[in-house]
Order: C-alpha cells, then structure tokens, then sequence
C-alpha cells in the first residue's frame, strides 16, 4: 500500500492512502527516538504543535519523525492507534478507500491549554482531548466553582447578620454598607 503526504482540510498537512486498506491491517509504525515525557515538555515548551506520542504509563514518548506523524485526528476516525511491545502501529478500523485521509482520535491526555478539533465529523467533540479527559476537566471547572463560590457565601452570609438589630445587651453592630447604627431600645437595662 502507497501513502502520501499532502495538504489537509484538517490540519496542513496530511496522510492518503493510494490504494483502498481493509479493515484490520496494521499501516504504519509511528517512529521517532522514545524520551522521557518531562524531556519532551522542556524541548517542546511554547511550541504550539507536537508530534509526542504517549507509550507505556505516559512517562514515556515518541518524539515522531516519519510518515505516521502527519496522520491527523478525528472524532470520527478510520485508524487506531496499537501498543504491541513498545511499539505503536496504526491500525484500519473500517475498510479505507484509495485517496482517503488517514486519521485516528488523538485522545490527549495532558496539556494545559485547550486542543480545538478541526476534524468536521457531524458528532465532533470539539476537541482533541479524550471524552474522560474532558469529563475530568469538567469536573474540575465546576469543582473550582463551587470552591470559589464558598469563599463568598460567608462574606454575604456576615454581612445580612451585620444588619440585624443590635443586640439586646447594648452592643453597637456597624453595618458593612456604612449605614448608621440602628437606636437601641429603651429599657434593655444593661
């Protein structure tokens, strides 16, 4: 089978196939040197595209170089990825036809900023981060909220007790709003 590079209406550049691929068949082995995904964050720090692929328990990557670097993603893809021993290959989810773009869900894992999709699929994501890892940082937006949130309820929870009435042993409460103290009641005897 024939693969060619050329531009892409997902991202530059992508991978084509020049003769249909059927289901199942192993592509191409995405290449490049392995390093220590902190190595690969300090070499690729404020550089807005990477070719680092995740392998093992994350702490490891290939630094792509080859032709399996320009396969894009999609949320609707015709590729996955595999890990057999270390290695990852690219793999036909459905049968491919001639001149098609080979794509595969990138499913990031880490990153601090955001991964917008540009795939077009009907049912995108929006982005290139994995359904769980846009669940954890939903959770984490709405748990921030919620923390935050808690910080300022009990500044307005004090404040509503603020303007109550003084208290009856002749305390002065000095609302926050600088209104002044409201009259004590005659009679309170202390």
């Amino acid at each position: 089978m024939g693969l060619i590079i050329r531009s892409s209406s997902i991202h530059a550049a992508g991978c084509y196939t020049t003769a249909p691929i059927r289901r199942g068949t192993r592509i191409v082995e995405y290449t490049g040197p392995i390093i220590d995904k902190d190595e690969g964050d300090i070499r690729y720090e404020g550089k807005p595209i990477t070719y680092l692929f995740g392998i093992g328990d994350g702490t490891r990557v290939i630094d792509g170089h080859g032709t399996a670097m320009f396969i894009n993603h999609s949320c609707d893809a015709n590729c996955e990825t595999e890990e057999v021993d270390g290695r990852v290959w690219i793999t036909a989810i459905r049968n491919i036809a001639a001149g098609e773009e080979l794509c595969y869900d990138y499913c990031l894992y880490d990153g601090e900023e955001d991964a917008p999709c540009n795939c077009g699929a009907r049912k995108c994501r929006g982005s290139m981060f994995s359904p769980e890892e846009l669940r954890r940082r939903k959770r984490q937006t709405q748990s921030a909220a919620v923390t935050k949130k808690k910080k300022v309820a009990p500044a307005k929870k004090q404040k509503s007790a603020d303007t109550k009435r003084a208290p009856a042993r002749g305390k002065k409460i000095v609302a926050r709003r600088q209104q002044p103290a409201k009259k004590q009641r005659s009679g309170s005897g202390r």
